[in-house]
């Protein structure tokens, strides 16, 4: 049987492992952060009814500059951040945005455009396995600079590892994944000061921050190498349909369609991503009952006896566990799935629903006691 051994593969590829989390029908999955809400059933109609029309045009492309999707992703982001005023910057337009399947394309354009064999990305690990990823399948070198106690990261830290190593290209995920750490604009500030290139804000779990925490694209005006990128798989409940998006100057948006393939974004894509737009109120109305849930998590995984850390995101990640590999398997048997991300004494969960987090909790107590 073949082999990657018997064919001619780049040899930089050689012994790397896709991304991949366990795929298992279990009643309870609260590993890859998944928002387990439905989406509302008089929205869902809706986005099928936009689908549905645009099905009757798919014999021709889709619109190659999806410009209709940019503008509605810049009027969300606008009312996010109180755009246009004085504290926000001006407001963003449909040139200031970008869109492909899932942020992982977004990134990935960014490495097509910036990146690439002679060129650098820095992380701070650990962080989302993606990146790594998306700097080997682009020919970029990877550079793994270290957190501060407890996976924080001061602006001191930060830019003295940016200063040392002088990447192309520096990734800083907000909050962090799968840590949960949240990231402060102070931090980012200090980061995009000591980077000679790009810097990318990862923003794809924004929405489940607390209110009065503000997102990087206040930093945005003046800071023409910076770029935040975001998603509608999470607070969207939109993982299914992968769609990710960034913001970024002009000029940014201009490099990555240099790059991007021809009708990138189906037809389908753009209509449900438009719907669900139209509708953000009541698609992002299960977001407090998400933190709610959350909190819920630390508060009873600190009475268990478990080390929470600090999370502005839809999960948990949690210390204190003897044997995680054990205790994930015990928690399989009953039907419930959480995520091993490989950090020593630690496991991973996502906040689900009332019911779901319930479960996990229960099921966890037990195995405690």
């Amino acid at each position: 049987m073949t082999t990657l051994n018997d064919l001619p593969i780049r040899d930089d590829l050689r012994g790397q492992i896709p991304y991949g989390a366990p795929q298992l029908s279990v009643p309870v999955a609260l590993n890859v952060n998944e928002n387990t809400h439905r989406i509302p059933e008089q929205v869902a109609q809706d986005i099928v009814a936009r689908v549905a029309a645009a099905v009757l045009g798919v014999n021709r492309y889709p619109d190659r500059e999806f410009l209709g999707l940019r503008t509605r992703l810049a009027e969300y982001l606008n009312r996010e951040t109180g755009a246009p005023s004085s504290a926000a910057g001006p407001a963003l337009t449909a040139e200031n945005l970008w869109a492909a399947n899932g942020s992982n394309e977004v990134l990935q354009h960014v490495l097509q455009a910036f990146g690439g064999p002679g060129r650098s990305l820095l992380g701070f690990v650990p962080t989302y396995s993606m990146y790594s990823i998306l700097a080997s399948g682009s020919g970029t070198a990877w550079i793994p600079a270290q957190r501060d106690a407890d996976y924080e990261l001061t602006p001191e830290t930060a830019a003295a590892a940016v200063r040392e190593a002088a990447p192309d290209i520096v990734f800083l995920c907000s909050p962090n994944n799968p840590t949960g750490t949240p990231l402060s604009l102070e931090t980012i500030a200090a980061v995009y000061d000591a980077a000679p290139g790009i810097v990318v804000v990862d923003e794809a779990y924004a929405e489940f921050a607390p209110d009065d925490a503000a997102s990087a694209l206040t930093l945005l005006p003046g800071r023409e190498r910076l770029l935040i990128s975001r998603t509608m798989s999470k607070a969207f409940a939109f993982a299914g349909v992968r769609l990710g998006y960034l913001a970024a100057d002009p000029a940014v948006i201009d490099a990555l369609r240099l790059v991007r393939l021809p009708y990138h974004l189906s037809a389908l894509t753009q209509a449900a991503a438009e719907a669900a737009l139209d509708h953000s109120d009541a698609m992002l109305a299960m977001v407090d009952d998400i933190r709610g849930q959350r909190d819920r998590i630390v508060t009873e995984l600190t009475e268990l006896g478990y080390t929470p850390h600090r999370s502005h995101s839809n999960f948990v990640l949690f210390g204190g566990v003897e044997d995680p590999a054990a205790t994930f398997q015990a928690l399989l048997d009953q039907g419930i799935l959480i995520r091993d991300v490989g950090i020593p004494g630690h496991l991973r969960v996502s906040a689900g629903t009332a019911s779901e987090t319930g479960a996990f909790l229960d099921a966890l107590r037990a195995l405690s006691s």
